[in-house]
């Protein structure tokens, strides 16, 4: 078996993208991932990302370089890259969900953390992983109207 790695990353949307070109975008990298063995999730946070690409070391360095590079980002911030035994979110090709400010403060359990989306560019490791584990946990799925949904699982 290859050694696997995750890079989480953060970033402010730059002015040229627009939050409606979101869904056009994960359908292209869905397909990419896929045919590379890529997973993850990506968080859009009120204007700022932030993702968790797991994989072959190689790849996923390539992606992080090719992302750093890509004019829809700017503050691109690497917060963690690191191996890891196993891949956390094998099922998905690109997991999804836009949450608000207030919605991650309540992930993290410090709800005066986001006050702004550039604060996404200030999380630290811990606070890093606190917040994936929330989503890969599933505590984002608790909401009653159904508003949140995970979309791009594997088949």
């Amino acid at each position: 078996m290859n050694p696997l790695i995750h890079s989480i990353y953060s970033s402010a949307a730059s002015g040229t993208f627009e939050e409606h070109e979101i869904p056009a975008l994960l359908e292209r990298i869905r397909s990419a991932n896929e045919s590379i063995d890529v997973t993850g999730m990506l968080l859009y946070i009120e204007g700022s990302f932030f993702q968790v690409l797991e994989g072959e070391p190689a790849i996923i360095d390539a992606l992080i370089r090719k992302i750093q590079s890509d004019t829809r980002h700017q503050q691109f911030t690497l917060i963690i890259r690191e191996p890891i035994p196993a891949r956390n979110f094998g099922e998905w090709t690109m997991g999804f969900e836009t949450i608000g400010l207030a919605e991650a403060g309540e992930l993290l359990g410090e709800n005066d953390f986001f006050k702004s989306a550039s604060c996404v560019a200030r999380l630290n490791a811990g606070r890093a992983k606190k917040l994936l584990s929330a989503f890969r946990g599933g505590r984002w799925r608790t909401e009653p109207t159904g508003a949140h949904r995970v979309v791009g699982r594997r088949a």
